[in-house]
């Protein structure tokens, strides 16, 4: 989903009068070849494209190496939201009941492994989303007939009746138990990429997948780094769905201090980093460098997650007494101070579709948080009966996570409780955090969209069927569960079948709902700050491939 718990972000904007925006000049002329250079203080786990939810943090690398029938136009701004036909030869042909969906497969695009894409191939990779245990197979793809057979038996799954390949005309149909006003959307992201047929039935872990894209993994080491070169098999078939790339090579460097980091970008010896700049180097970086930072809008939340199968946050009592004690200005100046952050109580980020204004946990309730109230936080924690309680923020070691847990520790012991911190590598927090075998009681994450519409935030985080007990792949950490709120979410989802306006208020009042509920403690809808190298042309930001790696060229 939309995670990665590391934000690139500083207090450094404060000190800018204005963000660079990363378009191209006219006198800037594209060149061919050399090596980007990324860094990051750490990994984040699989690549295997069927399972990895790292939205922020691989999903823009998925979209350099992988196809899906549609995608999402590869350009800036607004029209990155666009859907566009990919390895499809045009968009679908959708029958009037908007159950079935006739794609035409583009002949002649290969794998890296030289192997032509089949219309096998892609009968078998929507299969093998639900083989390998993808974290929506039961919320997005169980649509496809015979998927509700593949949840509860993905060993043995066949989409014989759902995805149908027809050799004569080169379509494939998709047969769906009902419209589905998203499925494009659900084909575009990186879940959608199409393998070959005979990739392995399960997590493919470290060992990268064929490409199709312009390039492709030639080594991954979670810590050390990845190496990406050009795919020998990629020809450009539709520039808005995969642009040839200017670099030759990409070299991902991980366990790269961001002090380290930084320098290494103003020696151009590093084009683009991963993590918040130290707050050390902010007056330096504002000074000499303030033309290589972008500052863009992103839709995310950042929240504390709070596991309400257990104590003490499985008492309504004491999740409402945190949202009301934490004050989160204080979480927006460890994050980067107001320029790149917006105080944010409810689930949907601002500006996002669905969203509107919504805060009971502020000193004066409203649209908006005003400030913190302990005083009805600590009437809450005494009704509650949970005072003394022993809670555990376990936080990743990357970014500045390990400072919001600190600060939430000592909220959590201001309202009473005993709390301490546990912090763990970053490779692992968000999949160890899913893991209800893990007990996690509270941890931090960003959650980011899917794709632009509010279901890929409320059913995929706090649906029932989002949560899976004992696994790694369990997007609803919070194990939140109210059935109601999940018919009213069947119910959105209808109405954006016939009528988008009336889903998007279904959707605003089920944000409010599950607020009120507090599975969460949400903090701040953030801003995205890029520090990339002087040598760094082109910078493209896209609202879901995030930089552009393939449209960026280096001087």
């Amino acid at each position: 989903m939309l995670h990665h718990n590391i934000f690139r972000a500083t207090a450094m904007a404060l000190l800018l009068t204005s963000a660079t925006v990363g378009i191209a000049r006219a006198e800037d002329k594209p060149k061919i070849g050399g090596t980007l250079r990324l860094a990051a203080a750490s990994a984040a786990g699989t690549i295997d494209p069927h399972i990895s939810y790292e939205t922020g943090f691989y999903w823009p690398i998925f979209y350099v190496l992988n196809d899906g029938l549609v995608t999402f136009r590869k350009a800036a701004g607004q029209p990155s939201n666009d859907i566009v036909p990919d390895l499809a030869s045009e968009m679908p042909k959708i029958s009037s009941d908007g159950k079935t969906y006739t794609f035409k497969l583009r002949k002649g695009v290969k794998f890296s492994n030289g192997q032509e894409v089949t219309l096998r191939d892609v009968v078998a990779t929507f299969e093998r989303l639900f083989k390998v245990g993808n974290p929506n197979s039961n919320l997005w793809y169980n649509v496809i007939k015979g998927g509700d057979k593949c949840v509860e038996s993905p060993a043995t799954c066949s989409l014989a009746e759902g995805v149908v390949a027809n050799e004569a005309d080169g379509t494939v149909t998709f047969n769906l138990t009902q419209p589905d006003a998203e499925f494009l959307y659900k084909l575009a992201v990186p879940f959608g990429s199409i393998l070959p047929a005979d990739t392995q039935a399960s997590d493919l872990g470290t060992t990268p997948s064929a490409a199709t894209g312009p390039y492709m993994i030639t080594s991954y080491d979670p810590q050390r780094g990845m190496e990406l070169k050009r795919n020998p098999e990629f020809k450009v078939w539709n520039e808005d769905a995969q642009p040839d790339g200017y670099v030759d090579e990409i070299k991902y460097s991980f366990g790269v201090q961001p002090a380290d980091a930084v320098t290494a970008i103003q020696n151009d010896q590093l084009d683009w980093m991963w993590d918040s700049p130290p707050a050390d180097r902010l007056k330096e970086i504002s000074t000499k460098s303030a033309g290589q930072i972008h500052i863009n809008p992103s839709f995310a939340t950042y929240a504390a997650e709070m596991n309400t199968n257990i104590a003490p946050f499985n008492n309504k009592d004491v999740r409402q007494a945190l949202n009301f004690a934490v004050n989160r200005r204080a979480a927006i100046n460890i994050f980067g101070g107001p320029r790149l952050a917006e105080a944010n109580c409810q689930i949907l980020p601002v500006d996002f579709p669905g969203h509107k204004g919504y805060c009971p946990y502020s000193k004066n309730p409203g649209e908006k948080w005003a400030g913190p109230d302990m005083e009805k936080a600590r009437a809450l924690m005494e009704r509650s009966g949970q005072t003394g309680q022993k809670v555990t923020v376990t936080v990743g070691d990357a970014g500045f996570d390990s400072r919001i847990g600190t600060y939430l520790v000592s909220v959590l012991n201001d309202l009473g409780l005993h709390a301490t911190l546990k912090v763990i590598s970053s490779n692992i927090q968000w999949t160890y955090a899913q893991n209800s075998k893990n007990n996690v009681q509270i941890t931090v994450n960003t959650l980011w969209q899917d794709y632009p519409a509010p279901s890929t935030f409320l059913p995929v985080l706090f649906s029932c069927g989002a949560f899976h007990p004992g696994s790694d792949a369990s997007p609803n950490i919070s194990g939140y569960c109210n059935k109601s709120i999940d018919a009213k979410m069947e119910q959105a989802m209808k109405a954006a079948l016939t009528d988008p306006a009336a889903s998007i208020e279904k959707w605003s009042a089920i944000d409010h709902e599950i607020t009120d509920d507090a599975p969460w403690v949400s903090l701040y809808s953030p801003n995205l700050l890029y520090f990339v190298s002087k040598r760094l042309k082109n910078f493209t930001y896209s609202h879901q491939a995030r930089m552009i790696f393939s449209k960026v060229w280096l001087d």
